[in-house]
């Protein structure tokens, strides 16, 4: 390859810009943006102007806000170190006061509704009076008062408010399995359960809001099909009126509109990001904003008159542009790109590709090819992604970007498991964890081989989370397959993995006990789909890297097979990151972890890596 290597620091640094947000007065833009090298909050006028950090975080960067709707405060959350114990913070947007509104220690914060009809509160859900289960509490923003306003008996997994902010929907977790939909008439009255969705159905299945009227429900709902239907459920009748739908793929995202909440769009995620327009005051719109590029559109946020939109548009090969749009003018303003030096490079072009697995099923993938590269005999790094119950999708990806420039073929394929292809496909993933699963992988590898651009004697498993264990996998259960493996955060003793879950999952363990295996009633079982008693299989060069304070993935679970490992005298490197989490958050950790997992497969694959 003779293309210009792309630095780390333009791939995995910080954004220039990104995240940004109308006010709900529409008259200022918020936006993501260091400061010291930190990602912090800043705010200028929209029509221009001086922006000033409203936020002045040093450790971590804040990475998810929104405006309250007063438009006087902005929140954010932000943990400790990657422990996930969010805390909600409110930043006033003139003064820069900034106050923590959730206070405890080993508590986890997480939004439940924000309603600009109620300007000066919000609803939050806080594990403070159980570690394994939320309430719901009504938050004053003036001066941080909480009143609990939901005790939650031990099931409920989420709620959905009225236009009032009542809470009246819940989804509880069914002991015998599955989920049940919950309606009460005020927030005095009992619960009753509407519907009931099976184990396969939950997957898949969820409200999304109240009508305007309040007497029915939005939802996806996968009773009766394979992939999941937006439709409408009248909650007195129980009658439902379906209003999308798509053989291929499961609902992806729904609009409604703020103030009518009539549905304006529905999204489908297939080979790439497909939008349906239900609302014709807004077609006109939706369809001229697309023609403004070839990357796949999506909506941000609108200010509270519904005047001005902030759309962006997902590319494969660059950086997402971030633009204003004016619904009374039809106008639109460039706002910036995300990552503007991105230009400066050739980028590599994200290929949908699929194929047949060993027992018959549909598998799609992505391929992201060395720019300029004949397709022939290529180094090939097969990129796993988490979840597993997640998919890979189209558009910008860095990891797939720093592969294809280091002159390899980065392989993402959505094993069945992955979300959005129908509740046949995520059953097919049941109990298959280092069985059915890893063979989609390896149908992917050979698939490569047989297509002639991988070379058989240069590829290596690389993967977070569930594809950190999926690269153990390979390593152990497949070890003539693959020449080198990098496992980040990844389970390797499946028996440790899941009776460590945080507490606020236990909700689920059932679940985990169907999807994976339950380690009191099977712990041969589980022993035999964990990487960790297969060790002494090892063939080649391993590379592990785990975030000390991971609530998902606890240290251990790298320490384990790193011991194991030394023991044996495999050849391996492990680092660990004191002040990270379940991935790598710090610009600083990103940039180490990268530059030595590019040495790593440069020294084992033979691909460039920055000097």
């Amino acid at each position: 390859m003779n293309i210009p290597i792309v630095p780390r620091e333009v791939l995995f640094g910080n954004p220039t810009n990104t995240a940004p947000r109308l006010s709900p007065d529409g008259t200022r833009l918020s936006f993501l943006a260091p400061l010291d090298g930190v990602l912090n909050v800043w705010v200028r006028p929209l029509e221009g102007g001086e922006a000033k950090p409203v936020t002045r975080d040093t450790d971590r960067g804040i990475r998810s806000y929104f405006w309250a709707p007063n438009a006087r405060q902005i929140l954010y959350v932000q943990d400790k170190g990657g422990d996930e114990n969010w805390r909600l913070y409110a930043v006033d947007a003139a003064t820069f006061e900034t106050r923590d509104l959730t206070p405890f220690e080993n508590v986890q914060a997480r939004i439940v509704d924000v309603d600009k009809r109620r300007p000066n509160e919000i609803l939050v859900a806080l594990n403070r009076r159980r570690a394994e289960s939320h309430d719901v509490y009504r938050l004053q923003l003036a001066d941080g008062r909480l009143d609990l306003i939901v005790e939650n008996p031990g099931s409920h997994a989420g709620w959905i408010a009225d236009h009032q902010q009542r809470v009246l929907v819940a989804t509880a977790m069914n002991p015998e399995g599955g989920a049940d939909l919950l309606y009460r008439e005020t927030e005095s009255a009992l619960w009753r359960t509407l519907l009931h969705w099976n184990e396969e159905d939950e997957n898949t299945s969820g409200p999304v809001g109240f009508t305007a009227d309040g007497k029915g429900l939005y939802l996806i709902d996968a009773r009766g099909s394979d992939t999941s239907r937006l439709v409408r459920l009248d909650i007195a009748s129980g009658k439902i009126e379906e209003l999308a739908s798509d053989p291929e793929a499961d609902v992806s995202n729904v609009i409604l509109h703020p103030d009518t909440r009539e549905l304006q769009m529905v999204s489908f995620e297939k080979a790439r990001t497909e939008w349906r327009v239900v609302d014709e005051k807004i077609r006109a719109h939706v369809e001229k904003l697309k023609a403004m590029s070839d990357g796949d559109f999506f909506m941000i946020n609108r200010d509270h008159a519904d005047r001005r939109w902030i759309v962006g548009f997902v590319k494969d090969d660059g950086a997402v542009p971030y633009y204003v749009f004016d619904k009374e003018t039809g106008g639109t303003t460039f706002l910036f790109d995300n990552y503007p030096q991105l230009k400066d490079y050739r980028l590599a072009k994200m290929e949908p590709v699929s194929f047949r697995s060993r027992d018959g099923l549909h598998i799609r993938a992505y391929a992201t090819f060395p720019p300029g590269a004949e397709r022939k005999n290529l180094p090939v790094v097969l990129n796993v992604h988490g979840g597993p119950w997640a998919r890979d999708s189209w558009g910008w990806d860095a990891e797939a970007q720093w592969l294809a420039n280091r002159g390899y073929v980065c392989m993402q394929v959505n094993y069945r498991g992955s979300t959005g292809y129908g509740k046949s496909f995520m059953k097919a993933a049941n109990r298959e964890w280092g069985g059915k699963m890893h063979d989609d992988l390896v149908d992917a590898v050979e698939w490569a081989k047989k297509e002639g651009w991988a070379d058989p004697n240069r590829i290596a498993i690389y993967g977070g989370s569930y594809g950190g264990y999926a690269a153990l996998v390979g390593a152990t259960f497949t070890p003539d397959l693959f020449s080198c493996s990098v496992a980040i955060v990844g389970p390797s003793n499946l028996l440790t993995f899941i009776r460590s879950i945080p507490p606020y999952w236990s909700i689920y363990l059932k679940q985990f006990h169907a999807k994976v295996g339950n380690p009191d009633t099977e712990e041969a079982f589980l022993r035999e789909r964990s990487p960790l008693f297969k060790v002494d299989r090892i063939k080649i060069p391993m590379l592990i890297a785990q975030g000390a304070n991971d609530p998902r993935v606890k240290q251990a679970e790298s320490e384990q097979i790193v011991a194991a490992m030394k023991e044996k005298g495999i050849d391996h490197e492990y680092l660990l990151f004191p002040d990270e989490g379940h991935g790598f958050a710090k610009p600083a950790n990103r940039l180490k972890f990268y530059g030595a997992c590019e040495r790593f497969l440069a020294k084992h694959l033979g691909g460039r890596a920055e000097t």
